[in-house]
């Protein structure tokens, strides 16, 4: 049948067996030799079963025209369709590589390796490998020999006769046995260089762990001793040159490529030490200067090439301090903020593609298997082992893992190492990423056995075994944990207490007794709520490892669930609501005040659950919704006491939902990264605790009044909030700084007034400050006319005569914070009035009452810092501390504000920015007090997280110290650089100091 008809019946044919371009197909089989064969339906079957029909055409078509004559085509072709081993493998290496469809065109008899098909051949050894290699006689040859012992590997593999791990063995070995070719051709160009020296060659990484990629790196470590009698400087320099010349010999490019890198950057120094060393150099290093990364990286090292029975010896020598590294400090820290260093190296772009190193890629199955080989293979010798799956295996049948995660991590990293390999086969190039073009993702779909949908299929199933990946942290290090102390079947594997012990001591658990302890009454028993907490406490001891008091944080959870253990909806809001557990992870082990705040009413954990918006229910209310609730509660209240109790309680939930919300934005979630403004956190909190004093004062003085006076005070009252909290930026500890301000109604006498409102503040103050199980509110009045020697309360004339006769500048200084908070507006707002023209003055400040305050200030910097404090990190007296940006700001609002309305605000950093676009200071200098201001209050606010108590200076305790780092955004080991920056930043906000406020 010939014309239009037999055309289409081709065509469809083509496109049922995978052909994307059947009308290319067509063309190439109607040409040369493929004429004759094509309605061969073997052919076409053949075809169709590669990883890209297309693609394995026209690799057979160029083989074919490469052959040397008709008789060798022929005899080709013929091979092909009578032979199916032959022609499987042939063809599915055509589908999958177009590098090697250039090789094979670039030396047309290299098919001929794939036509044996002996029991050998299934899974070669070094030995079979290097009789491949051995005619090669310089390094171009030795490359031809590589690729064609590559293609008979790539055969086996896209023909299933090998899994996943027995291909990447046999590249690995492939790669020993190319590295003994290659250091056999250097040592042939320089046998004077040979004669002087021992040189073994170590493989590290994939190679040393038997697991090597198509293409990667192969990393290496080279160590050489002198032969008798001869120099050791010579030897080394010797043994250096042909290390080098070895590297090479693989590295170099040429019109067959390059064999492969041979990177030695795992030695030690890295690339700034000495290329080779002797044994003993090598073990001085690890000895005295080695980190943990690279004890991690020695659980590979394999000799592999050169003198085998020095790299033996350097193995076994090493050996030793590998499996001692767990027992180093910051260990687990180490190898975690490794991991993450790699993670937040990867291009933003290139992340979600990253097969490899991105999140839930083959690193983190590797790492996490690592780690777990570091802390358990010191007493068990079963689990050191080089290669990933073995040791995954072996960790299962310790009872170290447990058998269900090992088998689906065990599916996971096979499917995505095939994934990378058949990604590199393509073009034999170094790489990781996932490709985006769709037919390249077609191909590596088919290549996986991929065949309805190949590119859905690809998609869905990657990112199904990267899910499980993903969470390996859990599955592999903490869920075993709880193996250890619940109540398990008689044939499960579990981990021993006394593994389990060393698991807590590498995760930063002090009393790993009491953390056991802690776990076996939270997991044990078969009841549902069991079962839960079983279900969440692995991930809950990874968030609680992640902190700087890790037991601290477990203990915590132990007493929450506890107290709420019965409540049906406490664990259920844990499991089901995404954020919860994490949130309350994060604020049970970041210090103590947030978990003081909520045991003493543990249903605020409610509070943590997603609600609405990025942090759910950890919004700060508002100031008008927290005075209703509280004014509210006073007046279902019977009596003052019980009113106030019921304001404090509000008080207290509200400052643990404030406190939440300042750890979660600063430690960040899975979901929701650290907050980026850590301004806008220094706002929240000092706006939150701000607007809850000033409710809760409110609530109190309508509960002393209803108490002592019914509806009606015979007094005008108003309280009027000074510092801090009149300029909004309360801490967690802080005090309410406030003026009380009074006038008598019409019709009552002046000494009746001054009574009763002298009672009202002395009652506010008694029973705001209770012994109970609320944290008490300090009501400080300091800041009024003549300080503690003045009456706690006057009226509005008496301040008007005060301030018109004896007022100092400080005085009117302090009037700059001055707001009101609470009673009675009208009066209020009349005081604002009177104090504007003391704070703001017209034509502003005189040269002797600048000089008055540079004199207040320099004294209070030679008195007031506490003796035997660091001066330079002390935030609030110290240089560049909240003291010198505060008085900087104030002393341009008192010279200014008549004439700039911005600079009219109680906020230090509103009236900062005002100053900045008003023109008195630079954008820089704004920036560098803003920061420094900034800084310091987050230190202040982190030690009362922690500490559960207010101070100005970092704390002395190093497990104190590290939370306040996590706080701030300091990994574990990161506390000094912690105080170097802030001792740079306070300096550079001292020096605009001196030149703005001390005039240079």
């Amino acid at each position: 049948m010939t014309g239009p008809g037999r055309r289409s019946s081709t065509f469809t044919r083509l496109l049922r067996h995978g052909f994307t371009d059947p009308s290319a197909a067509e063309r190439l089989l109607d040409g040369g030799e493929l004429a004759a064969v094509r309605n061969d339906p073997v052919l076409l079957e053949a075809l169709g079963r590669t990883a890209d029909p297309d693609l394995a055409l026209h690799g057979l078509v160029r083989l074919l025209e490469a052959q040397p004559g008709a008789t060798a085509r022929r005899e080709l072709l013929d091979t092909v369709i009578a032979a199916k081993p032959l022609r499987d493998r042939l063809l599915g290496v055509l589908g999958a590589s177009a590098a090697l469809v250039d090789h094979l065109a670039r030396h047309p008899r290299d098919w001929e390796a794939l036509v044996t098909y002996e029991p050998r051949d299934l899974h070669p050894g070094v030995e079979e490998f290097e009789r491949g290699l051995a005619e090669a006689d310089d390094p171009v040859s030795l490359r031809v020999a590589y690729r064609r012992c590559l293609l008979s590997i790539a055969a086996r593999d896209v023909c299933g006769t090998t899994d996943v791990a027995e291909t990447a063995a046999e590249l690995a070995d492939l790669a020993t046995a190319t590295l003994r070719a290659a250091l056999a051709l250097a040592r042939a160009a320089a046998p004077d260089d040979a004669a002087l020296c021992r040189l073994a060659v170590i493989a590290m990484g994939k190679c040393g762990g038997h697991e090597l990629n198509y293409v990667s790196d192969v990393d290496v470590i080279f160590v050489a001793e002198a032969v008798e009698g001869a120099d050791e400087g010579k030897a080394l320099r010797a043994a250096t040159k042909l290390a080098s010349h070895m590297m090479r010999i693989c590295s170099e490019t040429t019109v067959e490529g390059s064999i492969w890198p041979v990177d030695a950057n795992l030695r030690p120094e890295g690339r700034n030490g000495p290329l080779v060393r002797t044994l003993s150099s090598h073990l001085a290093y690890y000895q005295r200067w080695a980190k943990t990364w690279e004890f991690q990286a020695l659980l590979k090292a394999r000799p592999v090439a050169g003198d085998l029975e020095l790299g033996e010896e350097y193995v076994a020598a090493v050996g030793p301090m590998v499996w001692q590294a767990a027992e180093r400090e910051n260990f687990v820290a180490d190898v975690q903020k490794m991991r993450r260093r790699v993670v937040e190296n990867i291009p933003a772009a290139e992340v979600e593609r990253e097969l490899k190193l991105g999140p839930g890629g083959l690193r983190d199955v590797e790492f996490a298997v690592q780690l777990l080989q570091l802390v358990h293979g010191r007493a068990d010798a079963s689990l050191r082992s080089g290669t990933t799956l073995n040791a995954l295996q072996a960790l299962a049948a310790g009872g170290y893992v447990g058998r269900t995660d090992a088998v689906q991590l065990d599916d996971a990293y096979r499917f995505l190492r095939s994934m990378e390999h058949r990604i590199q086969l393509y073009r034999l190039r170094r790489t990781h990423l996932v490709p985006e073009d769709e037919s390249d993702q077609r191909r590596l779909g088919r290549s996986l056995g991929l065949r309805s949908d190949p590119v859905v299929e690809l998609n869905r199933e990657w990112k199904r075994h990267a899910a499980v990946v993903r969470r390996l942290h859990e599955k592999l290090f903490y869920r075993p944990l709880l193996d250890a102390v619940a109540q398990l079947g008689p044939s499960e594997a579990r981990l021993s207490t006394v593994a389990a012990r060393e698991r807590l001591v590498a995760l930063g658990y002090a009393d790993p007794a009491a953390a056991l302890r802690h776990l076996e009454a939270l997991a044990s028993g078969v009841s549902r709520k069991a079962a839960i907490q079983r279900t969440l406490l692995p991930v809950l001891l990874g968030w609680f490892a992640d902190s700087a008091d890790p037991d601290a944080g477990l203990l915590n959870f132990r007493k929450v669930s506890d107290a709420l253990g019965k409540t049906p909806w406490y664990l259920r809001l844990l499991r089901d609501e995404g954020a919860a557990a994490e949130n309350l992870a994060r604020v049970l082990s970041a210090g103590r005040l947030a978990p003081d705040l909520l045991m003493r009413a543990p249903e605020a954990v409610a509070l943590l659950g997603d609600g609405d918006g990025g942090r759910g229910g950890l919004e700060p209310r508002g100031r008008r919704a927290l005075e209703q609730e509280i004014l509210a509660a006073v007046g279902r209240a019977d009596g003052a006491v019980q009113a106030v109790t019921a304001a404090r309680g509000v008080r207290r939930r509200e400052l643990f939902r404030t406190a939440a919300a300042d750890i979660v934005g600063s430690y960040g979630t899975e979901s929701q990264p650290a907050e980026a403004d850590q301004g806008a956190l220094v706002d929240l909190v000092g706006g939150a605790v701000s607007d809850l004093t000033a409710a809760t004062l409110a609530g109190t003085l309508r509960a002393v009044v209803r108490a002592g006076w019914g509806d009606t005070l015979p007094t005008r009252f108003a309280i009027i909030g000074m510092g801090r909290f009149g300029g909004h930026e309360l801490g967690y500890g802080s005090d309410a700084d406030v003026v009380f301000v009074h006038e008598a109604r019409e019709g009552v006498g002046e000494e009746e007034a001054a009574r009763a409102a002298a009672a009202v503040v002395a009652e506010m103050r008694r029973l705001l400050q209770l012994p109970s199980a609320d944290p008490p509110l300090l009501v400080d009045a300091d800041l009024r006319p003549e300080g503690k020697s003045g009456p706690l309360v006057r009226t509005l004339k008496s301040y008007e005569a005060y301030y018109r006769r004896w007022s100092l500048v400080w005085e009117s200084q302090a009037l700059l914070r001055a707001e009101p908070v609470a009673g009675d507006e009208e009066l209020a707002g009349r005081f604002m009035e009177l104090v504007d023209p003391l704070r703001y003055p017209r034509g502003g400040l005189g040269e002797e009452a600048v000089r008055e305050i540079r004199r207040l200030k320099a004294r209070m910097e030679s008195e007031r810092l506490p003796r035997g404090s660091d001066p330079k990190l002390h935030t609030k007296l110290g240089p560049g501390g909240l003291s010198d940006v505060e008085w900087t700001v104030q002393l341009l609002q008192m010279r200014h504000g008549a004439e700039e309305p911005g600079l009219r605000t109680t906020r230090t950093r509103a009236a900062l920015a005002a100053a900045r676009d008003a023109g008195l200071l630079s954008e820089e200098d704004a920036a560098t007090l803003d920061e420094a201001w900034v800084l310091a209050t987050r230190v202040r606010n982190a030690v009362m997280l922690v500490r559960g108590r207010a101070g100005d200076t970092f704390p002395s305790d190093v497990r104190e110290l590290g939370a306040v780092g996590r706080y701030l955004g300091y990994g574990p080991g990161r506390v000094g650089d912690m105080l170097d920056d802030y001792r740079r930043t306070a300096r550079r906000a001292r020096t605009v100091v001196d030149e703005l406020f001390y005039g240079g």
